[in-house]
Order: structure tokens, then C-alpha cells, then sequence
């Protein structure tokens, strides 16, 4: 069982940068593949970052829309996963919620049985 606690949202100005973080319990966590979401009010939850296990080198994966203004990262030693935003535009407005599974990474959000409780990120401009 993985319990998953995001912070570090908040509100910032268009081209501004934020540092999500997400916490996780368990020992195991190193083999767990985590991934990034977000959803806008009305609209899906959709695919942001993924990042595969730590022992399968850390890979990477990203929407077309962040990809080159956000990172994903993650510190075993700290059981941590981070998403680094930077270049933040008022489209990017949106709860951001962490994911975990056990098994490769994806960017399907029914493929993820772990789910923190969100973040909100608001970009104004």
C-alpha cells in the first residue's frame, strides 16, 4: 500500500516557475512507476509526467504540451517525486495530482492505483 501527499502549489504569475513535490509512504516506493496529472475545472483529468521506476534508470515521459517547461524527477532516498514547472502559462491552471503503480510507467490514468489528494496550481496572467 502507497499513501501519496502533494504540495507546493499555489498561484503564480504567467512565466513563473513552481516546484510540486509529492511524499510517499511505504518502503517499496523505489519500484513503484509515479506520473503527474492535472484537471482544469469541467475538463478530464489529463497525462502531465511520468518517470519509471528507480532501478530501471529513472526514464522519463511528457505531455507534448509541457514538454521542454516541466520536469519530473524523483530521490529514492527521500521517497519523493518532483515536477518541476517552469515557463508556467495560464493554461497550465489546474489541480495537479500524483500517481503510482506498480510496473512500467504510463500515461493512462486508470493504469495508476495510487492517487494523492491534489494541488492546485493557478497561473494567472
Amino acid at each position: 500500500q502507497v499513501q501519496l501527499v502533494e504540495s507546493g502549489g499555489g498561484l503564480v504569475q504567467a512565466g513563473g516557475s513552481l516546484r510540486l513535490s509529492c511524499a510517499a509512504s511505504g518502503r517499496t516506493f523505489s519500484s513503484y512507476a509515479c506520473a503527474w496529472f492535472r484537471q482544469a475545472p469541467g475538463k478530464e483529468r489529463d497525462f502531465v509526467a511520468a518517470i519509471s521506476r528507480s532501478w530501471t534508470g529513472g526514464t522519463t515521459s511528457y505531455a507534448v504540451s509541457v514538454k521542454g517547461r516541466f520536469t519530473i524527477s524523483r530521490d529514492a532516498a527521500k521517497n519523493k517525486v518532483y515536477l518541476q514547472m517552469n515557463s508556467l502559462k495560464p493554461e497550465d491552471t489546474a489541480v495537479y495530482y500524483c500517481a503510482a503503480r506498480q510496473g512500467v510507467k504510463s500515461s493512462t490514468s486508470y493504469e495508476y492505483d495510487y492517487w494523492g489528494q491534489g494541488t492546485q496550481v493557478t497561473v494567472s496572467s
